[in-house]
């Protein structure tokens, strides 16, 4: 099974999908850090720069087409702006399990405003920008999804045992493979949105 994260940057698409490969045997991919692999070293940032944003929209939609295309298990986390195209939204859709772990735009810039390594904050009002990008993307991100969970109470470990229990409910996962999981989660787990031991969210780059 593959299963596919989708939500805004800063939703925890990164730290959950970590989580949640790790609970499942089952590797986890960026699907940014992918891109920038593919780049050779060089950043999405300074790509966009160079080359725009059609061109990187181009690579991106290459990138999850091979990615999907890969025999056996995997977790994998996408850029937020990936649902943009539709092509993108058909083969998650058709190929891999959606889960669209949503999050405010008010919550995302609680989590957001003291990040410095996102372009999308250092604007004069990055709250409108979250809002305008929620707006537009949020539509979207519903079309392409199997389930759709809510991120602003539950921590981490919550999220993932959520869509375990999602998974298991819709037969996509053997119960047995759920208990062994649920409940044997490292204590203290960080909240959506914060730092943890495997990390956050890759950081914002334009047009993602």
């Amino acid at each position: 099974m593959k299963l596919s994260l989708v939500g805004m940057p800063g939703g925890g698409k990164s730290t959950v999908g970590r989580l949640l490969a790790r609970q499942l045997n089952a590797p986890f991919v960026d699907s940014d850090a992918e891109i920038e692999k593919q780049l050779g070293g060089e950043t999405i940032k300074d790509y966009f720069a160079r080359k725009g944003e059609l061109s990187f929209r181009d690579l991106e939609s290459r990138v999850i087409g091979e990615l999907l295309k890969l025999p056996g298990e995997m977790v994998l986390a996408t850029g937020g702006g990936a649902v943009l195209r539709d092509i993108n939204r058909d083969r998650l859709h058709q190929h891999s399990t959606v889960v669209y772990l949503r999050s405010s735009p008010d919550e995302l810039f609680r989590r957001l405003r003291h990040d410095t390594t996102r372009p999308l904050l250092q604007g004069g009002n990055p709250l409108a920008k979250l809002r305008e990008l929620y707006a537009q993307r949020d539509p979207l991100y519903r079309r392409c999804a199997h389930f759709v969970l809510e991120t602003s109470r539950p921590s981490v470990n919550g999220l993932v045992n959520m869509i375990l229990m999602q998974l298991e409910l819709a037969g996509l996962i053997d119960p047995a493979r759920v208990a062994a999981t649920v409940g044997a989660h490292p204590p203290a787990a960080p909240r959506v949105g914060e730092a943890s031991e495997s990390g956050g969210d890759a950081p914002y780059t334009p047009g993602t």
